[in-house]
C-alpha cells in the first residue's frame, strides 16, 4: 500500500506540472487535437515498445481471454480518444489553473461511480477528507468562479469520461499487470485519434511542423508516459477513490507555476490550501484498507 501512495503522489505531481507546461504546448500548435494525437501517439509507441520487450507482458498478451481484450478496448476508447480532444481543446481556450480544478474534481466522479459499481465505501474519515480535497480546490489560487463556457463543457465532459476510465481500468487491472492496461489505453486511444485527424484531412500539417513545435510536442508527451505508469501502477495498488482523491494536490503545483511564471504574484491562501491538502492526503491514507491489493495483482506490478 505503501508503495501505491508515492506512486499516486508521483503522478498528483507529474499532472501538476503537466497542466501548466500543456497550456503553453497547445498555445504553441495551433490544431489541438493534431497536438495530442501526436502526443498520445508518441507515448503509445513507447508503451508498446516496452510491452513488447518485456517477456512478462508478451507471453500475458498471448493468454487474453476475451473478456480482457474488451476491457483493454473499452479502457482506451473512453479514456485514451475522445478526452483528449476535448481537454485539450478547452484548454486552449482557457487558463491552465481553470482547467487543472476542473480536472481535478475528477476524484468526485469517480466517487460517484465506484460506490455503486465497484462497491467501494465511504466512511466518514474518507468523506471528511473528500471535503477537504474539495474545498482546498476552490480555494487554490484564490478562485473566482467559472465562465460556463464551451471550454470549461469541454474540460468537465473530458473529467467525466476519464472517471468511468478508471472504474473500468480498475476492473481490468484485477487480472492483468498495469503496464499493459496502460499500453492498451494509449494505443488504442491513439488508433481513434489518428483516425478522427485522417478523416479531417489535416495529416499533412505534421509536416509543416516546426522545430519548436515539436520541442513543446515532446515535452508533455515525456510527462504523460511518466503520469500513466505511475497512475496505472497505483491504481492496481489502491482503492480507486483514493487513487483519484490523491491526484488532487496537483493543482496546487499547477497555481504555483502560474503564479511564479505567469501572474508573477504569490498565490493567495496557499498556506490553507496546503494544510488542507496535507490532511486530507493523511485522512486518505488513514482511511483505506489494509490490504487494498491480492497476491495476484503484485505479480507484474512494477511492469
Amino acid at each position: 500500500m505503501k508503495t501505491g501512495i508515492w506512486l499516486a503522489l508521483a503522478a498528483a505531481l507529474i499532472s501538476g506540472f503537466a497542466n501548466f507546461l500543456g497550456k503553453i504546448s497547445v498555445s504553441v500548435m495551433s490544431d489541438a487535437v493534431l497536438f495530442t494525437t501526436l502526443k498520445n501517439g508518441i507515448v503509445a509507441s513507447t508503451l508498446l515498445g516496452l510491452v513488447l520487450a518485456a517477456p512478462y507482458l508478451r507471453t500475458r498478451i498471448q493468454v487474453l481471454t476475451k473478456n480482457e481484450w474488451l476491457k483493454l478496448i473499452a479502457v482506451g476508447a473512453i479514456g485514451g480518444s475522445l478526452p483528449f480532444a476535448l481537454f485539450f481543446t478547452g484548454l486552449q481556450q482557457t487558463s491552465a489553473l481553470n482547467a487543472s480544478l476542473i480536472h481535478k474534481t475528477l476524484f468526485l466522479w469517480v466517487a460517484l461511480l465506484a460506490v455503486p459499481f465497484l462497491r467501494e465505501r465511504v466512511g466518514l474519515l474518507q468523506g471528511s477528507a473528500l471535503a477537504l480535497f474539495a474545498a482546498g480546490n476552490l480555494l487554490v489560487g484564490g478562485f473566482q468562479g467559472f465562465r460556463y463556457t464551451g471550454a470549461e463543457a469541454m474540460i468537465l465532459g473530458a473529467t467525466v469520461l476519464w472517471a468511468v476510465e478508471q472504474i473500468v481500468a480498475k476492473k481490468a487491472l484485477a487480472t492483468m499487470p498495469p503496464a499493459l492496461v496502460a499500453g492498451a489505453r494509449m494505443f488504442f486511444g491513439s488508433l481513434i485519434l489518428a483516425a478522427y485527424v485522417l478523416v479531417r484531412g489535416n495529416e499533412n500539417a505534421v509536416l509543416a511542423l516546426t522545430g519548436a513545435q515539436w520541442l513543446w510536442t515532446l515535452i508533455p508527451s515525456a510527462l504523460l508516459l511518466g503520469y500513466v505508469l505511475t497512475w496505472y501502477a497505483a491504481l492496481s495498488r489502491l482503492p480507486v477513490i483514493a487513487t483519484a482523491s490523491l491526484l488532487v494536490p496537483a493543482s496546487l503545483i499547477t497555481n504555483a507555476l502560474s503564479a511564479a511564471f505567469v501572474a508573477r504574484t504569490p498565490p493567495p491562501y496557499v498556506a490553507y490550501v496546503a494544510v488542507s491538502y496535507a490532511i486530507a492526503v493523511i485522512a486518505t491514507v488513514f482511511a483505506m484498507p489494509k490490504t487494498t491489493v491480492s497476491a495476484r495483482q503484485t505479480v507484474g506490478a512494477t511492469m
